[in-house]
């Protein structure tokens, strides 16, 4: 009986007697640890990978990076005037307004090859005469860069939603096409031009909407957002009322084909002029004859 008692109690003391037993007791329970912690740390980062998903998708922010990212500009910007120091600048042509005082309608005239012209724009120019650095009005891309031959030097801004700034009579200009400009930025200077050359150095200032020309004196310190195309309709009823100052008033897009048209109706007709000379040949022939 103490043989068989004793027996498994000996079988353990051999085990535990064995050289390997202790490493491997401590290598099974390291693996129970390791193999726990791993579970732990892949639970955790499941669920937070889902809250970050979940928060990404509710406030997503558009990366500045993105290589898809198109610029758009802020439509809360306040359009500002075209140059630095407004104040010692004054607008020397005032846009043409169906609805303004006479005053204003006789200042928004351009006196241009004996015919007058309806300003589309405001001409600045400085208080002492001298040039000055013309800054872009509202953020935008540079859409085209022209030299024009009676508006001198011209260039067109962009700002999305069929906005666009016109800047005319430049002197030099300090802008490429598809160069992205910030509110403020230099596009050029002030110069002279053949169609304001009374005006002396000054800016042709324009800004359209829809393909249609808006006073700026109405919007500048106005959010862009807010520039829109008035109703025609006054317009058409007070076409009656334009100042017309001993000459009629000429749209300058039209201008060019009612040049063409009056050189052909004053050319003299080679026509006319045979027949004539037919004529007196013939009075000449029957004089002859009856003598």
């Amino acid at each position: 009986m103490k043989e068989e008692f004793k027996g498994p109690k000996n079988k353990w003391s051999q085990i535990f007697r064995k050289k390997w037993f202790f490493p491997a007791l401590y290598l099974s329970i390291a693996a129970v640890l390791l193999a726990s912690v791993i579970w732990y740390q892949n639970a955790g980062t499941d669920v937070s990978e889902q809250d970050d998903q979940r928060n990404a998708e509710d406030h997503y922010l558009p990366s500045m990076n993105d290589e898809d990212a198109v610029p758009v500009v802020d439509q809360q910007e306040l359009v500002g005037m075209p140059l630095e120091n407004a104040d010692e600048a004054e607008i020397v042509t005032k846009f043409f307004d169906y609805n303004a005082e006479q005053a204003d309608r006789e200042n928004a005239l351009v006196l241009y090859n004996n015919r007058y012209y309806q300003s589309t724009g405001v001409d600045i120019a400085a208080a002492d005469a001298e040039t000055f650095d013309v800054l872009a009005s509202i953020s935008g891309t540079v859409e085209e860069v022209k030299e024009d031959p009676l508006l001198g030097n011209v260039v067109v801004v962009s700002h999305g939603e069929d906005l666009k700034t016109y800047y005319a009579s430049l002197g030099d200009v300090a802008v490429s096409v598809s160069d992205q400009v910030a509110q403020g930025d230099k596009l050029g200077t002030a110069g002279k031009n053949l169609f304001g050359k009374d005006n002396g150095t000054h800016l042709h200032f324009e800004i359209r909407k829809d393909g249609k020309e808006v006073n700026p004196e109405s919007y500048f310190d106005q959010p862009a957002s807010s520039i829109a195309v008035e109703d025609s309709a006054a317009e058409d009823e007070a076409v009656s009322d334009e100042p017309t100052s001993g000459e009629d008033v000429v749209n300058p897009e039209e201008d060019a084909e009612n040049v063409e048209d009056t050189e052909q109706e004053e050319a003299p007709s080679e026509d006319e002029g045979t027949d004539e000379e037919a004529d007196e040949e013939i009075d000449v022939e029957l004089d002859e004859s009856e003598e």
